[in-house]
C-alpha cells in the first residue's frame, strides 16, 4: 500500500464529507471545497469520524492516484476546519504593503505601486507594512496567491531586499571585491 494513502483521515466535528461517483466535497466553518476524482482508480469511503481512500487495483499509476487523492482530501478537511496560512515578509528601504478594499497595494521601489487583486476565497491581512498574511481554505489557492505576490519583487541575493516567505532563508552572495586591476 501507499505510505501516504493507507493512513485514514480524521474528520473533525463540524466537517461534512460527501462522496459522489466522480466528486468528493468537504464542507466546514471556513467554506466548501469540491474535487473531481477518478473512480476507476480509487474508492473513497466515509465513516463516522474518518475517511479512507483505497485503490481499485495494484499498479504504479493506481498507487500514485491513491496517495494524491488521500492528500487532496486531507488538505481539504484541514482547510475547511482550520484554514491554511502563508506568511510573507516585505524587506527593503521604502518597501511596504497595504490593503485597499480587495486590492493589495505594494510599494516596491518601482515608479508606480504594484496592485494585486485578491482572488475569491482568499483572505489577505497586513498587520504591519512589512508583513503580509495570506489565508484560505484551499491550500493550492493560498500557495498560488502567495507565490504571485512574491513574484512582484523576489528577494535579491546580494542585498536581501524583496518579498520573501516568512520561513524562507535567502542565502546572500558576496558582492564584487574591488582590488588591484579591477
Amino acid at each position: 500500500m501507499s505510505k501516504v494513502g493507507k493512513v485514514p483521515i480524521a474528520i473533525p466535528d463540524g466537517v461534512k464529507v460527501t462522496v459522489d461517483s466522480r466528486r468528493f466535497a468537504v464542507e466546514g466553518k471556513f467554506g466548501r471545497l469540491e474535487q473531481a476524482f477518478r473512480s476507476d482508480m480509487v474508492q473513497i469511503a466515509v465513516d463516522d469520524a474518518q475517511a479512507t481512500v483505497t485503490r481499485v487495483k495494484e499498479g504504479k499509476q493506481y498507487r500514485a492516484f491513491h496517495g494524491l487523492y488521500r492528500s487532496l482530501l486531507a488538505n481539504m478537511v484541514h482547510g475547511v476546519s482550520e484554514r491554511w496560512e502563508k506568511g510573507l515578509v516585505v524587506r527593503g528601504l521604502g518597501y511596504r504593503a497595504r490593503l485597499q478594499g480587495s486590492t493589495l497595494i505594494l510599494d516596491l521601489g518601482y515608479s508606480n505601486p504594484m496592485e494585486y487583486e485578491i482572488p475569491e476565497g482568499i483572505e489577505v491581512e497586513v498587520p504591519n507594512p512589512n508583513e503580509i498574511i495570506v489565508r484560505g481554505a484551499d491550500r493550492q489557492g493560498v500557495g498560488q496567491a502567495a507565490a504571485e505576490i512574491r513574484k512582484f519583487r523576489k528577494p535579491n541575493v546580494y542585498d536581501g531586499k524583496g518579498i520573501r516567505y516568512k520561513d524562507e532563508q535567502v542565502i546572500q552572495k558576496a558582492g564584487k571585491m574591488g582590488g588591484p586591476g579591477a
